[in-house]
Parts: structure tokens; C-alpha cells; sequence
């Protein structure tokens, strides 16, 4: 058998990863890629590093630690910053795996000889009768992870290993206490990974070494209702935090960088049909050759909803829903699915 370079993060997904790996006679070594300096965030931390060395020793399989860090910033965390400083709402796991995963470790798996990179992912790849590879969902509907790897194309497909897309949350919990890991029971956190506390904008604000400034909160008519706290706090349909008192609820409808405002509105205000995306990938194909009626998903939890998705250019895709959505959101990712099978997806740009 070959050998392969297991991404191990610590948490239970990769470990089990890994033995499956090794149960099919793998030579397996296991890595986890240093992101941060410090031990404040929940990525990389010093807790994940020796749960990840700990589920390597029991597995009897090497394990490095590979520094990252100057790659996670100018990759990840600047991109991230910047996308909310344009009044963006950006998806960095997107980025992580695009810049970090899917490229730069692969490249060291590749100086290490191995023939394949290993995740934990929650995502299946399939091959047609042409040799061309598919990405579908994982069979696990509340852990399928294809949304965040929607930026994956034929060579990094072709390198890479899901060994748990056909598996459950719960079968893979079964196989780490068989084995007797330790993490078998190790919760996952839904948090932005090197967000302290969930607060981007404090984060924010430390890392650039300055506040955010306040400016006023406005409705459709440009009446001012309050403050706001700085816009990069603010994301298109929260409710939480505006500290406005009107008479009926009211969200975040719409920033404005420019003049520092953040337009507020009702629930109706929320909803568009159409939007547009940019950096486009295509895994399905290599051109979207006429109009297509594919399911659309807008945000990672999401359900995808039908629309017509239109290739407008070689790196940009219309994307013309039935029925209005909620919220649709600059930054975040738009992921085209024909069934289980990803078609592709870009980052939206522009709403209504």
C-alpha cells in the first residue's frame, strides 16, 4: 500500500481519518498545521496539538506539527479583515482550506512522498466513466461539509482522501472509542476558529491596533434610529445588538462603507432573487454552457433552494432563485448542487 499524509486537527473527524487509512494498510503520517502563534484562539491550540500527538501515539503513527502561520495570516486572517472593513461578510474556513489545505499541504505531503492528503471532511469524491472527478455531499446530512470545499478542483481532488463521507457522526464517534481514543467525545465548536469569544470585531480591533468608528443607524427613509458600534459588528440580517427601539423588529438591511451607515428595515427588507459571484470554480464541468436549473446554497447551514444559475463571464455566474432569499450576503459563498453533486460555487459579490 502507499503512503499518505493525514491532516490531524486534533479533533476526532481526523483521527478516525486516519485509522481508516491505516486499516486499509496505509502507511499513514499524521500532521497538524501550526496557524496561529499563542495559545488564545481555538485554532491550533495547545490543547488540539497534544490531543492530535495523543491520537497519534495510540495509532502508532509519526506526527509533525508544520508552522504555518505567516501563510494563515496573509491568506486567511487579512483577507477576512478586509472583507469585513468593505462591508463584506466573508467565509474564512473557505479560504483556509483553499489557500492552506487543499495547496499548501498538499505540497508538503508531496515533498513527504505520500501519494494522497487525508481529512476528516464530511464529503465523498467520485469519478465518472470519462476520468472526470466529482465532489458530493457526505451521506451525513447534518455533518455534509461540501459547502467549504466547493474550491477544490480536479488535481486537488485527485490528491486528496475523504474516508468519512460515507460514514455518521455517531459511526465515527463508535470508531475513535473502539479504538480507544481519547477526543471519541470531543465536542466541536461552531465559532470562527481564531475568533476569541465569537467577537470578530473586538478581534478585529486587536489585530489592527485601532476601534472601529461608531456611525448612525438609519431606516429606508433615512431617518436616524441610533448608533452603531462600528459596521464591521454588523452582518445583513442580524437582529441582536442594534439597540434600536422602534416599534417592531428590525434587522440589518444593508451597509454603507462609504458614508459609515448601517440601513436597518423590517423582515421584508431582507429578501432578493438574484445575485452575482465572482472567483468562480467549477468541479462538474468546465463551462457552464447555457442557463442551468440547480439547487443554490447561500450559507453553510443552509438548505440549498432552486435557481437558475447563468455563466456571465469566465469568472462570474447570475444566480436567478424562484422564490426570494433571505439575506443573501456579499462574502459568503454561493454553491451550485445538481442532487448530491457539487457543480461548483463562487463568492457572491453583489445582491438584488
Amino acid at each position: 500500500m502507499s503512503r499518505v499524509l493525514a491532516a490531524m486537527s486534533g479533533g476526532v473527524d481526523s483521527a478516525v481519518a486516519a485509522i481508516l487509512m491505516l486499516d486499509e494498510g496505509h502507511e499513514c503520517i499524521g500532521a497538524t498545521m501550526k496557524l496561529l502563534t499563542g495559545d488564545g484562539s481555538k485554532c491550533c491550540s495547545l490543547e488540539d496539538i497534544n490531543d492530535a500527538r495523543a491520537a497519534a501515539w495510540k495509532l502508532g503513527i509519526p506526527h509533525y506539527v508544520m508552522n504555518y502561520t505567516g501563510d494563515f495570516t496573509r491568506l486567511v486572517i487579512e483577507p477576512f479583515i478586509a472583507g469585513y472593513e468593505a462591508g463584506e461578510t466573508p467565509n474564512p474556513c473557505i479560504e483556509c482550506n483553499r489557500g492552506l489545505k487543499f495547496s499548501l499541504l498538499i505540497r508538503r505531503a508531496r515533498e513527504l512522498e505520500a501519494a494522497v492528503l487525508v481529512t476528516g471532511h464530511y464529503a465523498r469524491i467520485e469519478s465518472t466513466p470519462s476520468g472526470r472527478l466529482l465532489l458530493k455531499k457526505g451521506a451525513d446530512p447534518k455533518k455534509d461539509q461540501s459547502y467549504v470545499l466547493y474550491m477544490m478542483g480536479q488535481k486537488e481532488l485527485g490528491f486528496t482522501r475523504f474516508p468519512l463521507g460515507h460514514l455518521t457522526k455517531a459511526e465515527v464517534r463508535k470508531i475513535a472509542a473502539a479504538r480507544g481514543l481519547s477526543n471519541a467525545g470531543k465536542e466541536e465548536s461552531q465559532d470562527i476558529c481564531f475568533v476569541p469569544g465569537g467577537d470578530h470585531g473586538a478581534f478585529m480591533e486587536t489585530w489592527r491596533g485601532k476601534p472601529y468608528p461608531e456611525g448612525d443607524i438609519l431606516d429606508k427613509t433615512g431617518k436616524v434610529l441610533g448608533r452603531h458600534r462600528g459596521l464591521v459588528r454588523y452582518t445583513l440580517g442580524q437582529r441582536r445588538g442594534l439597540g434600536v427601539a422602534v416599534n417592531a423588529p428590525v434587522y440589518v438591511a444593508a451597509k454603507n462603507s462609504a458614508d459609515n451607515t448601517l440601513v436597518a428595515g423590517d423582515e421584508s427588507s431582507l429578501y432578493e432573487k438574484t445575485l452575482e459571484t465572482r472567483r468562480i470554480n467549477l468541479i462538474a464541468c468546465d463551462n457552464l454552457d447555457r442557463p442551468r436549473r440547480l439547487a443554490v446554497k447561500t450559507r453553510y447551514l443552509q438548505q440549498e433552494q432552486p435557481a437558475l444559475v447563468v455563466q456571465t463571464g469566465p469568472d462570474s455566474v447570475r444566480v436567478e432563485f424562484e422564490r426570494p432569499q433571505r439575506a443573501l450576503t456579499p462574502g459568503q459563498a454561493a454553491v451550485f448542487y445538481d442532487g448530491d453533486v457539487v457543480v461548483g460555487g463562487g463568492t457572491i459579490c453583489s445582491v438584488g
